[in-house]
C-alpha cells in the first residue's frame, strides 16, 4: 500500500494499545515503525542498479513475519532499557511496536505486486490482489481515527476513536474480499465457456475502488483481459485476446532475469520481441498496452538468447481523462460488439 495509508495503519494500531498518557507518543511511533519496512529501498538502490533486483527483493526481508517479530521485540527491548513510557507500560507498548510493525507486510499482501511474507524460505510471494495500492475507502477511516486521537491527546475519546477506525478500515478489507470472490465466481464461469476453465488467472482491483475488477488469463499463445463491474455488468465478462511471444519466452528460460520474474510473478507476463531484445511485462500491474513494469532481460545472438544487464523501460503514466473513463466504466456496462 502508499506511504500514507501504512504510516496511519501503524500509528492507528500502536495508538490504541498504549496508556492514555502515551498516546501521542505511541501515534508518533507507530507511523514511524509503519513506514518502516518500505525503507529496505534505499540499501538496495546502494547495492544495485539492477531494476529486476530492486523489484524482486523490496518487500523482501523487511517484510517478513519471520523478521519483523525479531525487529520489533530489539527495538522494545532497547527502549525499554532507556526507561520511560515503555519501561512504564512494557506490555502495552511491547504489542504496540509488534502491531504497527507487522501490520505493514501483511496489509500489502492484500496488494497484487507481492510480498515475501516467508523469507527466507523460496515460496511465492502472497498476493491476495483485493485492493489496489491507492483506496481512498480503506485509507480514510484510519485517517479520521488518527486525526481525532491527536487532537483528543489523553482523552477518552482517542481509543474509541482509532478503534473504530481500524474497525471501518477492515470491515472495507473484508468487502474487498468478498467482492474479489464474486469477480472470481464470474470470471470461473466466462473462462469456461472460452474452454479456459483450467486457465491460470488473477483478478485485481482497478485504481482507487472495489467496484470495477480486471482479470487476466493466460493461453497457450497469449493471455486474455477482460473487465467486471459489481454494479453495472449482468452478462459474461467480455474478454479480449492479446498474444504474447511464448516461444521466445520458453527458449529464455534459462536466463536469470527471466526465472527471477517468473518466481515473482508466477508467470504472468507478455513477452515480446522489440529490436533483438527479448522484453518482459508484469501483467499484473497496469493493463494492455501500457504496464508499470517492463523489463528487457536477453538479447539474441542468432543461435540463442543471451542474458544481458536488465532494463527497465519507461512506463507512460496514465492521462488524467483516464479516471474519468474508469469511473464511467464502472458504472456503466460495455456495448455489446
Amino acid at each position: 500500500m502508499d506511504s500514507l495509508t501504512q504510516v496511519l495503519l501503524g500509528a492507528s494500531a500502536a495508538g490504541a494499545v498504549v496508556p492514555a498518557a502515551h498516546r501521542r507518543a505511541a501515534l508518533a511511533a507507530g507511523a514511524a515503525l509503519g513506514t518502516l519496512p518500505d525503507l529496505d529501498s534505499l540499501p538496495l538502490w546502494l547495492l544495485t542498479d539492477d531494476p529486476v533486483a530492486l523489484m524482486t527483493l523490496h518487500r523482501g526481508a523487511s517484510h517478513s513475519l519471520f523478521v519483523l517479530p525479531l525487529v520489533a521485540w530489539a527495538i522494545w527491548w532497547a527502549f525499554r532499557r532507556r526507561g520511560g513510557r515503555v519501561a512504564e507500560a512494557p506490555r502495552r507498548w511491547f504489542w504496540a511496536i509488534q502491531l504497527a510493525l507487522v501490520t505493514h507486510p501483511l496489509l500489502d499482501a492484500f496488494t497484487v505486486y507481492g510480498t515475501q511474507l516467508l523469507w527466507p524460505l523460496p515460496a511465492h510471494p502472497a498476493m491476495w490482489s483485493s485492493l489496489f495500492i491507492i483506496d481512498p475507502a480503506y485509507t480514510l477511516w484510519l485517517l479520521l481515527g488518527v486525526v481525532v486521537a491527536l487532537i483528543a491527546g489523553p482523552r477518552a475519546a482517542g481509543r474509541p476513536a482509532l478503534a473504530i477506525g481500524l474497525a471501518l478500515s477492515t470491515a472495507y478489507l473484508g468487502w474487498s474480499l468478498a467482492a474479489k470472490a464474486m469477480v472470481e465466481r464470474e470470471a470461473a464461469r466466462s473462462l469456461a465457456a472460452l474452454g479456459l476453465a483450467d486457465a491460470p488467472r488473477f483478478s485485481v482491483p482497478t485504481p482507487l475502488n472495489t467496484l470495477l475488477w480486471r482479470v487476466v488469463a493466460m493461453t497457450p499463445d497469449g493471455f486474455v483481459e477482460g473487465e467486471h463491474s459489481l454494479v453495472a455488468d449482468t452478462g459474461p465478462i467480455r474478454f479480449r485476446f492479446h498474444a504474447s511471444d511464448v516461444e521466445a519466452l520458453e527458449a529464455a528460460a534459462h536466463v536469470p532475469a527471466v526465472r527471477r520474474l517468473a518466481w515473482f510473478n508466477r508467470g504472468f507476463m507478455k513477452a515480446r520481441v522489440q529490436d533483438g531484445r527479448l522484453l518482459l511485462s508484469d501483467l499484473r500491474m497496469g493493463a494492455e498496452p501500457d504496464y508499470s513494469f517492463t523489463f528487457a532481460v536477453a538479447t539474441h545472438d542468432g543461435a540463442g538468447w543471451e542474458p544481458i544487464a536488465p532494463e527497465q523501460l519507461q512506463w507512460q503514466v496514465p492521462r488524467g481523462d483516464q479516471l474519468g473513463d474508469l469511473w464511467h466504466r464502472i458504472w456503466n456496462e460495455p456495448r455489446a460488439q
